[in-house]
């Protein structure tokens, strides 16, 4: 689906059901996706990766062709998000995370999400790309900012983690098209 020099996106495949179980049984990768109180077996990895939803592109990260994390982005919509307000623009949300320790803190999440902006922009012709990480996901943002997200406004008690419920940040891209329409 996407390749730029050692990093390359493709969809999900049966194949990608132990790595995922590993991944999302990482009380690291747990802390800001999913929850620590919420592991992964393959059963549940089946269930949530391998189901019916045509709407969310499920996808592999590689690197030098090994697989190291997960990507998901999807339309904007009622059946996808409970945010409001996209829906005169081509809104689309990302989902991801590195789930190989070896590969955390090497700029690999930048350049996969400077790519996925890209990718979006040009094959999906998206206006706003948003994210919503934990306000304390202070790593994730520091990454998002640095690829030109901007933090629009506070969500909170917006996500459910862990057992309480956790503020979290309105994040948004506007394409280059976009920006000088705002």
């Amino acid at each position: 689906m996407y390749k730029k020099d050692k990093l390359s996106v493709r969809a999900i495949e049966r194949r990608d059901e132990i790595a995922l179980e590993k991944w999302l049984s990482n009380p690291e990768v747990l802390a800001f996706y999913e929850g620590r109180d919420n592991p992964y077996d393959l059963q549940k990895v089946r269930a949530d990766f391998y189901g019916n939803e045509p709407e969310v592109y499920k996808c592999i990260v590689e690197f030098d062709d090994v697989a190291i994390g997960y990507i998901q982005f999807y339309e904007i919509c009622e059946r996808t998000s409970n945010l409001t307000g996209y829906e005169e623009e081509v809104t689309y949300g990302l989902d991801q995370f590195i789930g190989e320790p070896n590969y955390w803190g090497k700029g690999i999440g930048t350049m996969l999400v400077q790519s996925m902006l890209n990718y979006l922009q040009q094959e999906k012709q998206v206006d706003v790309i948003i994210l919503d990480p934990q306000v304390t996901n202070y790593r994730a943002i520091r990454c998002y900012e640095k690829c030109g997200f901007k933090r629009i406004k506070r969500l909170p008690a917006h996500e459910y983690h862990e057992g309480k419920y956790r503020d979290c940040w309105l994040m948004e891209y506007r394409t280059k098209s976009r920006r000088g329409n705002l």
